[in-house]
């Protein structure tokens, strides 16, 4: 039989080293028990509460699964599917529905085993109770560090971090702060944010985290308090514990919120003060003017956008994002500059309609209108009008039996109020019963064919009304959508098929100013 291999690690002091020594214990025990390993996945430094379908690995596995390469998985242990108790029953009933046997050889798990469910069950919550308790201990370890007067953050542009025997603290970096200075003064000036990312980057300056100065690294989001101008610290007030990041259980993805102001922890730090507080002020007015009491801008969003993150920049391969109403633009150009990217835009109506009929052509293929159909009929016979009939058909046979059982008592020992009583609810809830049933039962299924045909023509519309489902599943269904540049035309590679998608003829000029 055949078998594949996962491995994972987390960036919890381990290494690549980890993933090795995961696929040798793995195939040492599959040769043991007699199959070929004809697979091995893995992904390094991605957390165990990442789903599986979101890691590169993780989604190349399941692809294996689904076209059935492998009838046997071996896991160091579950812990490395998921750390997260939902996701790893998700993932396994999905694996073992298609038939995959499941092995974990340090933890002792095997879908053959009796008693499966219990274990996995056990172990799931084991998992998660751990990064739970983890992330306790580092919270307190952290908190306490602040109260000793250490710093419980990392590296920072502007600062150097000291280290002793008992925790780290910041000291001013004379050259970097200097550059914080030039920043400061040049947004309290007035210059636009992304002149000041274009001359970082055009000068060689490199930022403490990343390879490039973005807009976003820059101005951040002051609700938040992320960015180099909104972070008070350069004032000389060091604040912690004012975010915290959380999952999105649909998603997967992290998101970053505010704390309560209660929960956080403040203290003045004059000795790291970089920008004296005329300057700081001119900035914030700048930066906080026309904002609400929760420091939102009073300003209506664009709606997000159909196939942000999908596109794909022609000239850098960076993201294209809706950036207004009208047109999707290279996110790379728009945060860094032409340091990364000489900027590319694409009208947002027309490469919209193209990709919309490209959905709406393969919906209505004779297979995906049985597939709707199907789909359609089962929701109905358990949720819909023809549901309610089947309960009340059934419902209407034990009142028939009462109402019998009822007749015969009167008959037996003659009649009585309570009998008569019992005897006329029972039946006007069998006319009720009766009604009902007859009602849907002259109405007959909708017309399914006419409904999908509807909702085909209506499909840009639907998808807008829930942008960011919509934005999902055309993620699923194209994957990335390379762009790319042939004379006058436009063209899109589609990552998931190798069908090449015709964006727009000869009326594109080109360039970040560039019209189709």
């Amino acid at each position: 039989m055949h078998a594949a291999i996962y491995a994972r690690y987390s960036t919890d002091k381990q290494d690549a080293t980890s993933i090795d020594d995961q696929l040798a214990v793995c195939r040492a025990r599959a040769e043991r028990d007699g199959f070929e390993v004809v697979v091995t996945h893995s992904d390094g430094a991605v957390s165990g509460t990442t789903k599986v379908g979101s890691r590169p690995g993780g989604k190349e596995l399941l692809a294996d699964a689904l076209a059935g390469r492998f009838e046997v998985l071996f896991v160091e242990g579950l812990e490395r599917l998921s750390r997260d108790s939902v996701e790893q029953e998700i993932i396994i009933r999905r694996l073992e529905n298609r038939g995959v046997r499941i092995v974990g050889v340090f933890d002792g798990y095997d879908s053959k085993a009796p008693g499966r469910k219990l274990m996995r069950g056990f172990r799931g919550l084991i998992n998660e109770a751990y990064l739970d308790d983890l992330r306790d201990k580092t919270h307190r370890g952290m908190a306490g560090q602040f109260a000793r007067g250490y710093i419980a953050g990392g590296k920072l542009y502007g600062y150097d971090i000291e280290r002793d025997d008992q925790g780290s603290r910041y000291v001013i970096n004379a050259r970097e702060a200097d550059v914080v200075r030039w920043i400061f003064k040049a947004a309290a000036q007035g210059t636009v944010f992304k002149a000041i990312v274009q001359r970082l980057n055009d000068d060689g300056i490199k930022p403490a985290r990343a390879e490039a100065w973005t807009v976003s690294s820059i101005y951040g989001s002051p609700v938040k308090g992320s960015g180099l101008l909104n972070n008070p610290l350069y004032a000389g007030t060091y604040i912690w514990n004012r975010s915290q990041w959380v999952k999105d259980p649909d998603t997967g993805t992290r998101k970053r919120i505010e704390r309560p102001r209660s929960e956080w922890h403040q203290v003045e730090v004059p000795e790291l003060r970089i920008v004296d507080r005329e300057t700081w002020a001119k900035v914030r007015h700048r930066i906080d003017a026309g904002r609400d009491q929760y420091g939102r801008k009073q300003m209506k969003r664009p709606n997000k956008s159909l196939l942000g993150g999908i596109l794909r920049c022609p000239h850098c391969g960076g993201p294209m994002m809706g950036r207004d109403a009208h047109y999707y633009k290279c996110s790379r150009y728009h945060n860094i500059g032409t340091t990364a990217c000489q900027g590319f835009n694409l009208p947002r109506p027309r490469i919209e309609k193209r990709v919309l009929s490209l959905v709406r052509n393969e919906l209505l293929s004779p297979a995906a209108a049985r597939l709707y159909e199907q789909e359609f009929r089962a929701y109905l016979e358990e949720h819909g009008d023809h549901a309610q009939a089947k309960q009340a058909r059934a419902r209407l046979v034990e009142v028939e039996r009462e109402i019998q059982r009822l007749v015969e008592a009167i008959v037996s020992v003659g009649t009585s109020a309570a009998l008569e009583a019992r005897l006329r609810t029972a039946e006007r809830e069998r006319n009720g019963l009766l009604e009902k049933v007859g009602r849907v039962g002259g109405a007959g299924m909708p017309d399914i064919a006419g409904i999908f045909k509807r909702q085909l023509l209506n499909l840009g519309e639907a998808l807008k009304s829930e942008p960011e489902v919509a934005r999902r599943c055309m993620g699923d269904i194209f994957g990335e959508i390379a762009l790319a540049l042939e004379g006058k035309e436009i063209w899109g590679q589609i990552q998931t098929s190798p069908a090449i998608l015709r964006v727009a003829g000869d009326s594109y000029n080109g360039g970040s100013g560039g019209r189709i």
